[in-house]
C-alpha cells in the first residue's frame, strides 16, 4: 500500500534479544515488517497462524482488570488499524484509557504490540481503512459524517455502527520467531 493514513512507518530506537541466551539471532524488523506487508492476512482458515491469524486486543478496565477481544485488525502501510463502535467495551476502554496491546499469530511469527489507540477521523484515512476492509471481505464503506465507517453487518462484539477508525501508535514490539531458525526480539519505539 503506498500511502499510510496516519504518516511515516517508525523504526525502531532500541533492539533487545530475548533469546540470547539459546544462542538465538536477534530477529530484524525490516524481517517482521516484510512478513506483515506481504499481506494475505486475512481470518478465514487457512491464511496465516496455525489455521488463521485472530488479532487479539487488550484494553483496561476501569479498575485495572484487562479485557481481551477479538478484533479485526488490519496491518496497514507499518501501522495497526481497527474499528470498534465507541459504545463497546474497549471503545470505553480506549476513550477513558488508550493503552493497549495488540497479539497475533502470522505463519512464522507471533506478535505483541503496545502501545495507546486512538480514534481516527480524518477522511482520507477512513476511506482508505473502508478500502482495505472492503478487500478483505468486509463490505464496509465512509458512514455519512465521512468520520467512521458503516455496513450491514459486523462482528457481534463491534456494537452498531458506526464504527470508528482507530490507529495503534506503537510504543514495543515483542516477536516470537515460530520458525528456524526462531527467536525472540523486542523493540522499543
Amino acid at each position: 500500500m503506498s500511502t499510510r493514513p496516519g504518516g511515516p512507518s517508525r523504526q525502531p530506537t532500541r533492539t533487545r534479544n530475548l533469546a540470547g541466551r539459546y544462542d538465538l539471532p536477534v530477529m530484524t524488523w525490516s524481517a517482521v515488517t516484510a512478513r506483515l506487508d506481504f499481506g494475505g492476512l486475512t481470518q478465514a482458515p487457512g491464511n496465516g497462524g496455525p489455521d488463521r491469524h485472530t488479532c487479539w486486543l487488550t484494553t483496561l478496565d476501569a479498575d485495572g482488570a484487562p479485557h481481551t477481544t477479538g478484533v479485526g485488525a488490519e496491518w496497514v502501510d507499518g501501522s495497526w488499524w481497527f474499528a470498534s463502535g465507541r459504545s463497546t467495551r474497549k471503545g470505553r476502554n480506549l476513550a477513558r484509557d488508550p493503552r493497549c496491546t495488540l497479539a497475533v499469530a502470522v505463519a512464522d511469527v507471533d506478535l505483541s504490540v503496545s502501545g495507546t489507540a486512538a480514534p481516527v477521523t480524518e477522511p482520507a484515512s477512513v476511506a482508505r481503512l473502508a478500502e482495505v476492509y472492503d478487500a478483505d471481505g468486509w463490505p464496509c464503506r465512509v458512514d455519512d459524517s465521512g468520520t467512521a465507517l458503516t455496513a450491514e453487518f459486523s462482528a457481534p462484539s463491534a456494537g452498531g455502527p458506526p464504527w470508528h477508525v482507530y490507529r495503534i501508535d506503537v510504543a514495543s514490539v515483542v516477536a516470537l520467531g515460530v520458525a528456524e531458525p526462531g527467536g525472540a526480539t523486542r523493540w522499543d519505539f
